[in-house]
């Protein structure tokens, strides 16, 4: 029996809001309220750090010094969100569609190598097996985890999870192309040397991810609960300095 995941496709947003929406999700899908697939961006271009990040790191990284900044509820290194997709996903942890909770970044990073076909690029998943780096990098796209997808060397998307009672949030960011304030990353189009326009290759992914969660996506969109779970959220952590610079 195919499992119906509510489809979320939002216009960008500003990084404090986009975080609490994906929290405001988690609490709602522990509620009872179903899996949820949403896809959005960022505007302005956000620099979000990890949740474990302190602070004053952003200072090792000059290009992104100007940009707002924020705080992600789950690990992982900093991420300068602007020419990427960023989604996020969020279920019961006994739901059909999480199957086991780690088998979901090899499910939405499958889905992500096999629409890079697609586009004519071979890409591969990441093994832990290979030689971690001595120390870790600020910038997430600079490290390497189990199941990262790479693209010509270059990692081109990461995922990180958080639990919340019975339910479990995955995000995650596809970098599309190069942003000028973190030069140092080439996105999918300045690897495989083509335009890369941002609904085709969503679409092209969605189609991917759905064989792979042998699920169907209904369009649809936040609950006034969920929006007043988001407001909520924001003023009480995201849109704070305390929880921006907890450590």
């Amino acid at each position: 029996m195919t499992a119906n995941v509510r489809l979320i496709i939002d216009p960008p947003g500003e990084g404090a809001w986009n975080m609490a929406v994906d929290e405001a999700l988690l609490e709602s899908t522990a509620a009872g309220g179903g899996a949820a697939l949403r896809l959005y961006q960022w505007r302005p271009a956000t620099l979000s750090l990890g949740y474990f990040q302190c602070y004053a790191e952003r200072e090792s990284h000059p290009p992104s010094l100007a940009r707002p900044i924020v705080r992600r509820p789950s690990g992982g290194g900093a991420i300068l969100h602007h020419h990427e997709l960023t989604y996020s996903f969020t279920a019961l942890v006994e739901d059909r569609v999480s199957a086991r909770v780690q088998a979901l970044y090899r499910s939405f990073h499958g889905a992500l190598v096999k629409t890079l076909t697609r586009f004519g690029a071979k890409a591969e998943l990441w093994s832990a097996c290979r030689s971690p780096p001595p120390s870790q990098p600020f910038l997430c796209f600079q490290r390497r985890g189990e199941g990262d997808v790479i693209l010509g060397g270059h990692k081109v998307c990461g995922s990180a999870q958080r639990r919340r009672r019975q339910a479990v949030l995955q995000h995650g960011s596809i970098l599309l192309r190069r942003s000028e304030f973190a030069p140092e990353l080439p996105g999918i189009a300045e690897i495989i040397q083509r335009d890369v326009a941002t609904e085709e290759f969503a679409s092209c992914w969605r189609t991917e991810l759905q064989e792979m969660l042998e699920a169907r996506f209904v369009e649809g969109e936040l609950t006034d609960a969920e929006r007043g779970q988001a407001s909520d959220v924001l003023m009480r952590r995201h849109a704070t300095r305390r929880w921006l610079r907890k450590c």
